[in-house]
């Protein structure tokens, strides 16, 4: 059964929501004695805090023309420069299957030294 509900009354039961997250959270943090107890209520405040910024946002987007600044934060990308290979013999242009191959094979190497008793380890 699907019932009507006006826009006030649907932003007022968000409003709810997030003080009774935020009641419950920290009623939760404020009688707990141990960390897990502690750490429900911070995700109780936390989900309190994401409904805040769900109630907030079409305030938030008429008020400061977010449309200009979110398209431009969306576009940015990272783009790592390759680190040049430490001398063997490969070009730095390799696909990134050989590269996967050849840091597997370095800690490999790196995981039979450190063994008791292992190959390089000197002892003998």
């Amino acid at each position: 059964m699907d019932i009507p509900i006006n826009s006030r009354d649907f932003r007022c039961l968000q409003l709810a929501c997030v003080g009774l997250g935020l009641v419950a959270g920290s009623i939760i943090i404020g009688v707990s004695v141990s960390k897990a107890a502690a750490a429900l209520g911070g995700i109780f405040i936390g989900a309190a805090g994401l409904g805040l910024l769900i109630l907030a946002y079409p305030f938030l987007k008429a008020r400061f023309n977010l449309d200009h600044i979110l398209p431009n934060i969306g576009s940015l990308r990272i783009h790592p420069h390759p680190a040049p290979d430490q001398g063997e013999g490969r070009s730095s242009t390799n696909g990134n299957k050989e590269g996967v191959r050849s840091s597997l094979a370095t800690v490999s190497r790196t995981l039979e030294k450190l063994k008791p008793g292992g190959r390089g380890t000197g002892e003998a």
